[in-house]
C-alpha cells in the first residue's frame, strides 16, 4: 500500500473514532513527531547567510519594502 492509500485509510479510521482520549493522544503524538522531525532537519544558517539576510533587510528598509508590526498584526487579525 503506497503512502497516499495509507493516509486515506488512516483518515477514514480516524473519522470513525468516538473516544476523545484516543483523538487527544493522536493529536499529541502528531505534534510531538512533527516537532522532532523539524528539530532533526533544522540546520543553522552560516555567517554568510546571516550577513546576507541583514544586508537584504537593510536594502528593503532603505527602499521602503517594509511593513510596520502594528499594520501586520491588523492584517493577520483579518485572516480569521
Amino acid at each position: 500500500m503506497d503512502l497516499e492509500a495509507r493516509k486515506i485509510s488512516f483518515v477514514q479510521e480516524f473519522l470513525r473514532l468516538q473516544n476523545e482520549e484516543i483523538v487527544s493522544g493522536l493529536e499529541k503524538l502528531l505534534r510531538k513527531r512533527k516537532a522532532e522531525l523539524t528539530e532533526k532537519n533544522f540546520k543553522p544558517m552560516t555567517m554568510e547567510q546571516y550577513n546576507a539576510e541583514i544586508d537584504q533587510a537593510m536594502e528593503d528598509s532603505k527602499n521602503g519594502r517594509i511593513i510596520k508590526a502594528t499594520d501586520l498584526k491588523a492584517k493577520i487579525q483579518k485572516w480569521s
